[in-house]
C-alpha cells in the first residue's frame, strides 16, 4: 500500500521507532499497514492532525473482528504516543472487551499418523517442530542450525514473542529426523531455507498443515495440541507455561478447558 508523500517521513520514523523498541517484523509490518490506511484516509500533514481525526476514524472504522480492532488501535496509538508527541486533547483509545475463546486442538492420533506418513523430510520436520515442541510458526522459520543443542537435547528459542528467550526439550525421534533432513538439504544458517528468501515463509508452513493434516487446521493449532498433550500427561502447568514462553500463567490455564483428562475427572451428581 502506498502512502501520501506528505507523510512518508512520518512512516519512516515510525518504522525506525518500532525497530528501536524491538517489535517483531510481523508486528512492524501490520502496524505500518494500518498506519498508512489511517494517514491516507485523514490526508493531512502530521502537524495538522487533531484529536477529533483520531476519534472519528476509530469510531467509523468497520472492524471485522476484535483482534483486528486491537491491532488497528495499537498501531495508531503508537503513532500518537511516540511519533506526534503533541499535547492534543486526550484521544479515547478504548479497547473492546477481550474475547475468551477456547483454543482448538487437533486429535493426537491424527497428528501422529499423518506426520509419521510424510515422505518429504523438510515438510515432516517443520510440522514435527510445531507438534513436538509447541513452537510458533515465526519461531520455526527463524530457527537456526546453531539453536539445536544435541548434547543437552534442547532447542534454544531466541528473541521470540516479547523478545524473550527460552529452551524446549526435544526427543530422539525429532533429533534423528532433523539430522536426516540436514544431511539431505544442507541448509546454511537457518534450519529451513525458502526457495527465494533466506528463510522459509510462515505462509508455506500453514500450507503444509492444510496439505498433510486437513484444510480446516492452522499451524498454530499444533502448539495448542502440544500444550494440551503435556497437560494431559500430568506436566505441571507452570512448566508448560515456561515451555510455551507465556508471561502470564492465566494464558496457559486456558488449556485446562480443552483437556479431556481433566473433563473426565469431573464427577456429576447421580440422579435416580
Amino acid at each position: 500500500m502506498k502512502i501520501n508523500k506528505k507523510n512518508k517521513k512520518d512512516l519512516e520514523f515510525y518504522i525506525e521507532t518500532l525497530n528501536y523498541y524491538k517489535y517483531s517484523d510481523s508486528t512492524i509490518s501490520n502496524y505500518s499497514f494500518y498506519l498508512i490506511e489511517f494517514l491516507n484516509k485523514i490526508n493531512k500533514y502530521s502537524y495538522n492532525i487533531t484529536a477529533n481525526d483520531f476519534d472519528r476514524y476509530l469510531k467509523e472504522y468497520n472492524f471485522s473482528s476484535t483482534s483486528k480492532q486491537n491491532i488497528v488501535i495499537s498501531s495508531i496509538k503508537f503513532y500518537y504516543d511516540n511519533i506526534l508527541k503533541k499535547k492534543y486533547k486526550k484521544v479515547d483509545f478504548k479497547r473492546p472487551r477481550k474475547e475468551k475463546k477456547i483454543p482448538k486442538i487437533i486429535d493426537n492420533s491424527i497428528l501422529i499418523n499423518n506426520i509419521s506418513n510424510i515422505k518429504n523430510l523438510k515438510h515432516k520436520a517443520i510440522l514435527s517442530l510445531g507438534y513436538l515442541c509447541g513452537l510458533r510458526v515465526s519461531e520455526v522459520v527463524n530457527l537456526k542450525i546453531v539453536d539445536i543443542d544435541s548434547k543437552r537435547m534442547i532447542l534454544n528459542i531466541n528473541n521470540s514473542k516479547g523478545n524473550k528467550d527460552r529452551i524446549v526439550p526435544i526427543n530422539i525421534f525429532l533429533l534423528e529426523l532433523l539430522r536426516k533432513y540436514y544431511k539431505n538439504y544442507k541448509p546454511n544458517i537457518y534450519l529451513f531455507n525458502g526457495q527465494i528468501k533466506e528463510t522459509y515463509s510462515k505462509t508455506s508452513c500453514n500450507k503444509l498443515i492444510k496439505k498433510y493434516i486437513g484444510e480446516k487446521y492452522t499451524y498454530h493449532q499444533l502448539r495448542h495440541s502440544y500444550a494440551t498433550f503435556l497437560l494431559e500427561s500430568g506436566i505441571d502447568i507452570r512448566i508448560i507455561q515456561k515451555l510455551l514462553g507465556h508471561e502470564n500463567s492465566k494464558t496457559t490455564e486456558i488449556y485446562t478447558h480443552v483437556s479431556n483428562n481433566i473433563i473426565k475427572k469431573i464427577q456429576l451428581p447421580k440422579i435416580t
